[in-house]
């Protein structure tokens, strides 16, 4: 190993056995990572491999000092579209990223960096959905071959303040409307609360058959509807409800449960995940993303440290209602001279997407975007 990273020893973990064994030493790092969010959890990414991971594809490097684990990057190895390194987690993770421990921060982003040189000889490093601050960022700016930076999805976020508070940012009609239907919440008599973590799976299994019902007739992500997606949640969201990384919210009304929402929490940040509603609520006048949100934000303001309301990807318009700050994740490509090629035809195609983009939404102009 060269560089600052040089006291490190540094090993890339193909056996899948042993992904499951550093789970403890996993979620020591996760807690000691300052960027962390729940999507870098060993239960989430385990479990995600054991639903999606092809065999023969695992590749974690895992950097220990002194025998701790200080650093840590979740990747597979994929041949199409390109001979690529990519993370873990797939299209259902809204946040990817490494783990890198906040008391080795220079030296293990260096390590990082060292072992994936070492890696992209014959494959692309292809590193997408990275949060602002991430750790990513710096094994980026530690790799000394050709790199390219692009913009990502973009996700839409909010302080972690009581619903009250996140009224007034709105204008005094709007916000008298949305005081208005948390009261008739209220007077319908609409309850909830967070469910045990040793009721979880049949939460869960609760949300999906809801979220089936909700988009029944409509075009709704056929992910959402799959066995393996069901696995994956139960398996995963069950841990990390144990250990504070997630949260599962049931709504009743007249004595039914007619509303799940699934939070995921990490440090200061918290990202609603995923929701099913009964249609009855359409019904019953109620604005479900107002009922979700206002239950949401009393959670979190219940609790401490977290102070940023992640509504994840995805442009909805009822986000919009609340003045979100919109975060675009970032993607990074990482490459040496011998694999520059992919870095851009990647890069390329990546541009070719965003123009279409553009265009599909009327402004092909990007100079012209606000």
């Amino acid at each position: 190993m060269t560089g600052p990273g040089r006291a490190l020893a540094v090993e890339v973990c193909t056996d899948e056995r042993a992904f499951a064994e550093l789970a403890g030493e996993w979620e020591r790092l996760h807690r000691a990572c300052p960027s962390a969010t729940p999507f870098q959890s060993h239960a989430w990414l385990h479990s995600w491999w054991l639903s999606y991971g092809r065999p023969g594809g695992l590749r974690l490097v895992l950097v220990r000092r002194s025998g701790e684990l200080v650093a840590a990057a979740p990747l597979m190895r994929v041949h199409h579209p390109l001979p690529a390194l990519v993370p873990i987690g797939g299209a259902i993770t809204d946040f990817h990223d490494v783990l890198v421990d906040g008391a080795a921060a220079a030296q293990g982003a260096w390590a990082l960096a060292d072992a994936l040189t070492d890696m992209a000889r014959t494959a692309l490093v292809d590193f997408g959905e990275v949060r602002p601050g991430g750790a990513m960022e710096r094994v980026y700016l530690c790799w000394r071959g050709p790199r390219h930076r692009l913009p990502d999805s973009v996700c839409l976020e909010l302080p972690a303040v009581p619903v009250n508070e996140l009224v007034g940012r709105l204008s005094s009609r709007h916000a008298q409307r949305v005081r208005n239907k948390v009261k008739r919440l209220s007077r319908l008599g609409v309850e909830w609360r967070v469910v045990r973590h040793d009721e979880s799976e049949a939460a869960l299994r609760r949300l999906l058959e809801l979220h089936r019902l909700q988009w029944q007739g409509r075009k709704v992500s056929p992910e959402h509807l799959r066995p393996r997606f069901l696995e994956h949640l139960v398996r995963s969201v069950g841990p990390m409800t144990r250990s504070g990384q997630a949260a599962v919210l049931e709504f009743v009304l007249d004595g039914t449960v007619v509303a799940v929402n699934l939070n995921l929490l990490s440090g200061e940040m918290a990202g609603t995940y995923l929701y099913g509603f009964h249609p009855r609520l359409r019904e019953r006048k109620v604005d479900v993303a107002a009922m979700l949100l206002h239950a949401s934000a009393e959670h979190l303001a219940s609790g401490d440290g977290c102070r940023v309301l992640s509504l994840l990807r995805g442009d909805e318009p009822y986000k919009y209602r609340w003045h979100p700050e919109a975060v675009p994740n970032q993607r990074f490509l990482l490459a040496r001279r011998r694999t520059l090629p992919l870095l851009a035809l990647a890069a390329g195609e990546a541009t070719a997407r965003a123009g279409a983009k553009r265009v599909l939404r009327g402004n092909p102009d990007p100079a012209g975007q606000r």
